[in-house]
């Protein structure tokens, strides 16, 4: 497997990541890339503003895409936001996806930027948080978060990302949106 970045990438690997959109989100966030024409929409956003982003794909020996990550410059280039990271489904569990968290820790550390954070939705109701009425306070709720079927809040907190907040029915009644963040750089004097 190498690392690349995904925008100098034939058209036909910038049609799979749209079609890999499709169907990595399909059981957790299924309204965010229902079509392959909103995939396509979305990779053509990272062409279009390359100089405020980052984008990395995993190819494998055959370039054959694995899996693509992004990054989006923001707060005067001191934090990247995460959006998205997807793993072809019979790629996961192999160290793909921390494979490009990594690299796109690295991107934003050369970058200069000191943080990373990420918004993981549970549409699904795969943690404590789904279903519940999280007001009136809800970072009493966030504090006894449990993964309750594999959601990727776990995964991020394997890679040292901590829960930072949370948006209660940004999605709907009990689907919220669960906010994280990992320090990649030392503090800027």
């Amino acid at each position: 497997m190498k690392i690349v970045d995904l925008v100098p990438q034939p058209e036909t690997i910038h049609r799979a990541a749209a079609q890999l959109l499709v169907d990595g989100f399909r059981v957790f966030a299924p309204e965010a890339w229902p079509t392959l024409a909103a995939g396509l929409e979305e990779i053509q956003a990272f062409i279009d503003e390359a100089d405020e982003r980052i984008c990395r794909a995993a190819l494998d020996d055959n370039g054959q895409l694995l899996g693509w990550i992004g990054g989006l410059s923001q707060y005067d280039g001191n934090a990247f936001e995460l959006h998205p990271l997807v793993v072809r489904p019979d790629a996961q569990g192999q160290g793909i996806g921390r494979a490009l968290v990594l690299d796109l820790e690295a991107q934003v550390v050369a970058h200069g930027a000191q943080t990373i954070y990420l918004g993981t939705d549970d549409e699904a109701g795969l943690t404590s948080l789904a279903g519940a009425d999280l007001y009136p306070n809800p970072l009493e709720h966030l504090m006894r978060i449990e993964n309750r079927r594999q959601h990727p809040f776990g995964f991020y907190r394997k890679l040292g990302y901590t829960v930072v907040g949370v948006i209660p029915d940004a999605n709907g009644f009990g689907r919220p949106d669960i906010f994280m963040a990992k320090r990649v750089a030392p503090p800027k004097d």
